[in-house]
């Protein structure tokens, strides 16, 4: 991470606040001249995030000329902490009410210690792939399968209300991923059925009630929906290569098939396998509580029933950093084994 040098620094800072109105809410921009057109209140969040990445498109920068904005301002954004450290990223920060919404490169330390905060994957905020140049298919590794499922796990625990069930953020993810650059879903009937997600129009009533998901049309061949969040539109990289890490997180390794598991458990795995890498650090139990969709007690009972179905050997919490360890169970051994919970 390149926190200060003798290039000039670039101000990638972006906010936006959705102001109410008569007709629906406004969306304002200190950095256009030109006011939006009062917008749906089921769509103002979207369009707020539409607009915070049409503004990183338009002033992408190499990332070692990419400065902490937060340690700019005096590391104002959030308490104190040991200080700015790790890679630059891009960070999503609303306030309280959801109103006003702020995108700024800011490093691993101050994003962490930021409330109301998720990473946004750079994949989002690219120029459009059409203007990409072509690039020769290769294989994708279970790496970056990994890193693209844990990137929009973290914008969906941002995008998506605090209150949607598991079941939801994973047909959710399923969505995202397989999305083409209009926006549109077609998921087969046996891709539903896999998920256990098969005639469970609950789980859809919770995307479309949040307006992050188009009403399905029963009467398409399989099941077409079309995604409302404009962010996730022109996603890079290409469809097929995203497509791929959604095919992975439907059994992500190195954890066995938990396709019969409730939600909630089968949530908690995704997210522990997309943090399983060596050389990626060890999150903490904020972090994957946000993913999870619980709080942090929650997600250590959720652990523990992973360990208690042998999905995982052992687990641990280290209180002091708040991070957290685990150990997958070995498919030759199928012993039980107890859950550790250390306070170093």
């Amino acid at each position: 991470m390149r926190l200060a040098g003798t290039h000039t620094h670039v101000r990638r800072i972006w906010t936006v606040e959705l102001r109410p109105q008569a007709g629906g809410p406004s969306l304002r921009c200190p950095h256009c001249t030109a006011q939006t057109p009062a917008l749906q209140a089921s769509s103002a969040r979207s369009a707020a995030l539409a607009h915070l990445a049409h503004h990183a498109r338009a002033n992408t920068l190499a990332p070692h000329l990419r400065t902490c904005q937060c340690r700019e301002r005096g590391c104002c954004w959030h308490p104190r902490h040991r200080g700015c450290a790790g890679p630059v990223l891009l960070a999503l920060t609303r306030d309280r009410s959801g109103r006003t919404w702020r995108l700024a490169d800011t490093c691993a330390a101050c994003t962490a210690a930021t409330s109301h905060t998720a990473i946004v994957p750079d994949t989002l905020c690219s120029p459009h792939p059409d203007s990409a140049p072509a690039r020769t298919r290769r294989p994708q590794t279970d790496d970056e399968h990994r890193q693209r499922v844990r990137e929009m796990l973290t914008y969906l625990a941002s995008a998506l209300p605090s209150v949607t069930s598991p079941a939801a953020r994973l047909l959710a993810l399923q969505c995202a991923l397989r999305a083409d650059r209009h926006g549109r879903v077609r998921l087969s009937a046996g891709l539903l059925r896999g998920m256990r997600l098969h005639r469970r129009p609950e789980v859809w009533q919770e995307l479309t009630h949040c307006g992050w998901l188009g009403i399905p049309d029963p009467r398409a061949g399989g099941l077409q929906v079309r995604l409302l969040d404009d962010a996730l539109l022109d996603q890079a990289p290409s469809l097929s290569a995203r497509r791929r890490a959604a095919h992975w997180a439907l059994q992500p390794s190195p954890f066995a098939a938990t396709a019969a598991e409730a939600p909630a458990q089968r949530l908690a795995a995704l997210a522990l396998a997309a943090y399983t890498a060596p050389a990626h650090p060890a999150p903490d139990m904020a972090t994957l509580a946000r993913l999870c969709g619980h709080s942090p007690q929650q997600t250590g009972e959720l652990l523990d029933r992973l360990v208690a179905r042998r999905t995982l050997a052992a687990w641990s919490h280290h209180q002091d950093t708040d991070e957290v360890h685990w150990q997958p169970a070995s498919p030759l051994r199928r012993t039980p084994a107890a859950a550790h919970r250390s306070a170093r």
